[in-house]
């Protein structure tokens, strides 16, 4: 996976070096980076991959846009990441009552897992709330209607953070402001299908797994089967098999929520 660095994410760094806030630039970094680590895991478990992570000023964005999956599994997209941050400040919090000492070596770790927390949860697009928010509004207007609904509240918090740095001089808002903006009209990249051929794999051997599925399992199922270390030969109780290179070829083709069995006739 590609990873990228914006030029003001690198001079931020610096800037925190120079004045003694490395460690505390560190510790959001690494946040952000869990929290995108929440998206990709979710986008690898129902078969896609993202094409790179963007590391910007105000955190970190997985870059990929997974059309034709559905409302369901957008939200738990959108909501990976926030989860992430959900169960750290848990974490935290269990350590601080098992061992009230660690406080002072992880309140920063705290607060950076709820400023990220709370703040991709604002409905405004393209954060992970605004991806939620959308898939709910999708109920009751057109997906195209919820994005501008989600574009025009994410002009409106800027505006507001705008509003804040004028009156406090706090121009960090502005930066975030910025990036609102730019974010809710950029279009990320296709997300990819994964490629869990093994040509390469064999070269090493592989342990054969055959697993018994139903004719009814899916594309998303089949794939949540997979292991690394082992070549899965997918069996119905007839005696029909499919191996993974031929699941492989199938699913280039096929949507997510197919089932991988349709073409076999019993």
């Amino acid at each position: 996976m590609k990873i990228t660095i914006h030029p003001l994410f690198a001079a931020v760094g610096i800037f925190s070096a120079v004045f003694g806030g490395l460690p505390v630039f560190l510790i959001y970094t690494l946040t952000a980076l869990l929290h995108e680590c929440g998206h990709i895991f979710y986008a690898r478990k129902i078969g896609y991959e993202c094409s790179k992570i963007k590391i910007m000023p105000y955190g970190a964005a997985a870059v990929c846009n997974l059309e034709g999956i559905s409302a369901a599994d957008e939200l738990r997209l959108a909501l990976a990441g926030p989860a992430v941050n959900f169960a750290l400040c848990v974490a935290v919090a269990g350590l601080w009552w098992f061992l009230p000492s660690a406080y002072a070596y992880t309140d920063t770790l705290m607060q950076a897992n709820l400023v990220m927390l709370v703040i991709n949860l604002l409905p405004a697009y393209p954060l992970d709330g605004g991806r939620a928010a959308k898939c709910l509004l999708i109920r009751f207007v057109s997906s195209k209607a919820a994005v501008i609904v989600l574009r025009v509240a994410a002009v409106i918090f800027a505006a507001a953070l705008c509003a804040v740095c004028f009156v406090w001089f706090n121009f960090s808002c502005l930066i975030f402001a910025a990036f609102l903006i730019f974010s809710a009209f950029e279009k990320p990249p296709q997300a990819v299908k994964i490629n869990f051929a093994t040509d390469d794999k064999l070269k090493r051997g592989l342990e054969v797994k055959y697993v018994l599925v139903s004719p009814e399992i899916t594309y998303k199922k089949a794939i949540s089967l997979l292991d690394d270390k082992k070549y899965i030969i997918l069996r119905l109780e007839n005696g029909e098999e499919l191996t993974q290179d031929e699941l492989y070829d199938r699913f280039t083709s096929c949507s997510i929520y197919d089932k991988v069995f349709k073409e076999l006739s019993f």
